[in-house]
């Protein structure tokens, strides 16, 4: 009688694994309805105070729990068939290799080293099951308390900047490489005025503290002071962009980016020539901001320095020296005459005009590259943000240390902090936005999925505290910007 030989029973009983596997999945597939139908009769018939939508919700969720336990078991089973086939092989083995047998040590060594591989691989299994199931958790956690809005679309290039309006009406502001700056209704999400006295890059934008106006800075080497006037369309109900089915992340080709006449931007009011002209600098002007009162504005350049300038004779009255490289960034205090720019060269500068006759000036080192954004917060704390994937936050009374440091997986581009509830916004080149408190603890991530978030690095954050329907904004590489509902309460609650 010919002998089967051993590889080709190896081949057979993996095969009839495989269809083994197959009809369970599909034994499983087939019942999930039935039993989801089953499922949601019994919670029907319970008393629960609930509402049907949460209930739902956590139905799905158990309901994934039990498919990735199933899935598990059966992976279980046949990792326990495959060791108890590679013990009986190894068995036959040591009596018949080279014609002697093998010694007791030697199979033992050699059945339990093989054993311990095929344990490691069911632990690794294990792991990524039980991980993507409390990833899923996490995810349904994040959607419900950081809920996408508003995504505001009609800009022909990237934006890297967006700002919020401190007067009535309260519109959006957004800066792009397209040369222009665009403000928006929140609610709707139409443009209400378009700015275009700027012929290079528009890379920031910041309104007035008491008055209709904005500040921008370009790539034309000039910051720009210009009026608006705006009237807000009656707000229309909104589809809900958050109910979504839990797909995973996937990645992105520039085809799916917004078209740049999405919202008929050209369709909007235009401005076209600037109150004041601010023309000190000898290159691309980064960033410019108010000074507390809006009497006064600093400016931020590649060409290493910071100008203050006064805003009603457009005069330079400083101008700030000491970066060894291009300057990435400027912030003003929302209380105090303090200025901090950022730099290429590892560092940022705290000025201080609190005493008209002479301002002092602080260096403080910590990153290792670049820092993009440096930005004040309530009391004596500035917190900076570098492309070393590293948060830094400072007490201005000791320049030595940070007080806390935020470690990340990507460069990390222009921060905003909530000021009431000392919340970080995080937008990052990896097209993630994070938010951590001042203390360092990551608090959550915003959704960003095949439905919802950006599509390419995201440049800036803003947020605005008191309105009613969205308190952050992100604006980012794929042409787009994006208002968030974030339930800070229950945010905080989560910490």
């Amino acid at each position: 009688m010919p002998i089967e030989s051993g590889s080709c029973a190896s081949a057979r009983q993996a095969k009839q694994k495989r269809k083994s596997h197959s009809l369970s999945i599909r034994r499983t597939n087939s019942s999930e309805q039935e039993r989801a139908g089953l499922q949601r009769d019994m919670l029907e018939g319970q008393d629960s105070k609930l509402p049907s939508s949460v209930r739902n919700t956590l139905l799905e969720l158990f309901g994934q729990i039990e498919r990735e336990f199933e899935n598990l078991y059966i992976e279980n089973l046949e990792l326990r068939r495959e060791i108890d086939t590679l013990n009986e092989r190894l068995a036959a083995e040591g009596q018949t290799i080279d014609g002697a047998e093998l010694s007791k040590g030697q199979l033992k060594t050699k059945a339990s080293h093989s054993t311990s591989q095929l344990s490691q691989k069911l632990k690794t299994t294990y792991k990524a099951s039980t991980s993507k199931i409390v990833s899923s958790f996490k995810t349904t956690t994040s959607r419900a308390i950081c809920q996408l809005v508003k995504e505001y679309v009609g800009h022909r290039d990237g934006i890297w900047d967006v700002s919020v309006a401190k007067t009535q009406p309260v519109v959006l502001g957004t800066a792009s490489a397209d040369h222009t700056a665009l403000l928006w209704s929140i609610e709707t999400g139409k443009c209400l005025a378009k700015y275009v006295g700027h012929v290079g890059s528009v890379n920031s934008i910041k309104f007035h503290p008491t008055e209709q106006v904005a500040l921008t800075a370009s790539g034309d080497q000039t910051a720009h002071i210009w009026r608006y006037i705006v009237q807000l369309p009656t707000p229309q109900p909104t589809a809900d962009c958050n109910q979504m089915s839990g797909e995973d992340e996937v990645e992105f080709s520039d085809k799916d980016e917004p078209d740049g006449d999405g919202d008929g931007s050209s369709d909007c009011p235009t401005v076209r020539a600037p109150l004041t002209s601010l023309k000190s600098h000898q290159g691309v002007v980064i960033a410019a901001d108010w000074l507390v009162g809006g009497k006064q504005a600093v400016t931020a350049s590649w060409d290493r320095t910071a100008n203050l300038y006064d805003v009603e004779t457009s005069e330079l009255v400083h101008s700030l020296t000491g970066h060894d490289q291009e300057l990435t960034h400027c912030c003003t205090h929302p209380t105090q005459r303090l200025v901090v720019t950022s730099s290429r060269d590892t560092t940022f500068r705290l000025w201080d005009f609190r005493d008209p006759s002479i301002h002092s000036v602080n260096v403080f080192q910590g990153h290792t590259d670049t820092v993009t954004s440096a930005v004040f917060t309530v009391g004596d704390n500035v917190v900076s943000g570098s492309d070393d994937r590293t948060v830094k936050v400072w007490d201005l009374k000791n320049m030595r240390s940070p007080i806390a440091t935020i470690r990340t997986d990507s460069a990390v581009n222009r921060i905003n902090v909530c000021v009431g509830q000392r919340i970080i916004a995080l937008p990052h080149d990896n097209r993630q936005v994070r938010l951590f408190d001042m203390s360092g603890v990551r608090l959550a991530r915003l959704p960003r999925s095949n439905r919802q978030g950006h599509r390419r690095m995201v440049c800036c954050s803003a947020w605005s505290e008191d309105h009613p329907i969205c308190n952050l904004f992100t604006c980012g590489f794929d042409r787009q910007a994006i208002g968030w509902n974030i339930n800070i309460p229950a945010l905080l609650q989560e910490k």
